[in-house]
């Protein structure tokens, strides 16, 4: 199910980043440090009364401008909106209603999506200051008094955003169909794999990046099972939207991956590993999605004996923070080893959603704990009681100590390292919940 988007928007200066800090401060949730990721934070998960969405941040909307950077602000802007299902329009007590303000209020007006209209820099507890009022003279409804520097006001903030959120649905696809989201740069070969994949023409294919503006999926049943392929997310574009498409890329890869059962992220084989590889990978570990590595346009290197060592190797050092993920060199343009895809997918789905026995899962704490002996601290050592499976999609696991603090991330990493060669937990990441023997508390991995 793809998350519903929330776009903060503003004329320049008034707080719309300090707010989006503020909102993900306090309700993102990350399940464990990603070494190597750089996250682009114009884009982040947020959750709030148990319902999340993705909130995008977006520069300052100023709509009239010479400026070449303004203008480019402003078209990310429109991007937004039209990606948005709900607006949050930040403005700035302190100034006032500007022209501005109202240009981009007549803005939102127009795109028929729902707007929270947002007076930022509300600081003081007590009664509205007078200023507050003028904002009702915009025409979007109640404005909401906030103070993204103290937090004051964002709750209800966030519940004026539920109350527009669209209905949760669940994804109508039978239970035995594997969602695969097809994942990458613009221009990477995304549509010309799934046409390949498929044996047809379903997706339109040309050199021009960003040529996939809608979601398109494939489902496809052969003798590896059924699959839903999923393309990259779309935007519905407006003759006067002029898109962003290397930046708002990454955002319909995240509507992708919270689709999707197992991700395939494709790399270009000329261009090799890229910071935007690393942002759409790095979410999808995050999410604890299944996950293959396929390296595109293998045709066009140049090889010898050692170039796909070589080059395994060089992706290996990228995506570290990915260390499980399996990597399989194709060509989307003449079929070479795509065929390899389906067994693959359906072999790291099927570890991502594997379920290990409390027996089993022991077995291997104890021949661990015997052959590395847990770590200590102030005169005492870890004793790690038992570890049970707690939940699949990703494989997380709660293991029961005397003392949290004493589980040093290194001996969590081999302890996963363990069951992972155990149990043969390829493409999948893995969590670990720690918990003190008679403590609700814990930490997670």
């Amino acid at each position: 199910m793809s998350k519903p988007v929330v776009a903060v928007v503003g004329r320049p200066n008034v707080g719309k980043s300090t707010l989006f800090n503020k909102l993900i401060g306090q309700r993102l949730s990350i399940v464990e440090d990603t070494p190597g990721v750089t996250r682009d934070r114009i884009y982040a998960p947020c959750e709030w009364r148990g319902r999340s969405f993705l909130l995008i941040d977006t520069g300052g909307i100023e709509p009239s401008t010479d400026d070449p950077l303004l203008r480019q602000m402003r078209r990310q802007a429109e991007v937004a909106v039209e990606s948005a299902d709900v607006i949050v329009l930040v403005t700035d007590l302190l100034s006032g209603v500007t022209a501005t303000d109202e240009d981009v209020a007549n803005m939102l007006r127009k795109s028929g999506k729902p707007v929270v209209l947002c007076v930022n820099k509300c600081d003081r507890v007590g009664d509205l200051p007078a200023g507050y009022y003028e904002f009702f003279n915009l025409g979007l409804g109640d404005p909401i008094a906030v103070s993204s520097l103290h937090g004051h006001g964002t709750g209800d903030l966030l519940d004026a955003v539920l109350a527009h959120l669209p209905p949760e649905t669940v994804e109508e696809t039978e239970d035995d169909v594997i969602r695969v989201a097809v994942i990458g740069k613009p221009n990477v070969g995304k549509s010309s794999l799934i046409n390949r994949l498929a044996g047809e023409e379903r997706v339109i294919v040309s050199n021009v990046a960003g040529t996939t503006r809608d979601a398109v999926d494939t489902p496809i049943e052969n003798e590896y099972g059924k699959f839903l392929m999923i393309d990259t997310a779309g935007i519905r574009r407006k003759s006067k939207v002029l898109e962003n498409i290397e930046r708002y890329s990454v955002l319909r890869a995240y509507m992708a991956v919270d689709r999707a059962d197992v991700c395939v992220i494709l790399i270009d084989a000329a261009e090799g590993f890229t910071e935007q590889d690393s942002k759409v990978a790095g979410y999808a570990h995050e999410q604890g999605k299944a996950s293959i590595i396929a390296v595109n346009k293998w045709d066009s290197v140049e090889k010898d004996g050692n170039t796909m060592r070589k080059y395994e190797e060089k992706l290996r050092q990228d995506f570290a923070f990915m260390s499980y993920v399996p990597f399989l060199f194709i060509s989307a343009k003449t079929g070479q080893r795509v065929e390899k895809l389906y067994p693959l997918i359906r072999q790291v789905y099927e570890k991502n959603s594997m379920r290990i026995t409390t027996g089993m899962l022991n077995d291997i704490l104890a021949y661990a704990t015997a052959r590395v002996q847990p770590p200590s601290g102030k005169g005492r050592r870890l004793k790690i009681y038992y570890i049970t499976q707690a939940s699949v999609k990703p494989p997380t696991f709660v293991a029961f100590v005397n003392r949290a603090e004493l589980f040093h991330f290194s001996y969590r990493r081999y302890l996963e390292n363990q069951i992972r060669e155990a149990f043969d937990l390829q493409g999948t990441p893995i969590r670990f919940i720690i918990r003190e023997r008679g403590h609700d508390s814990g930490s997670k991995g």
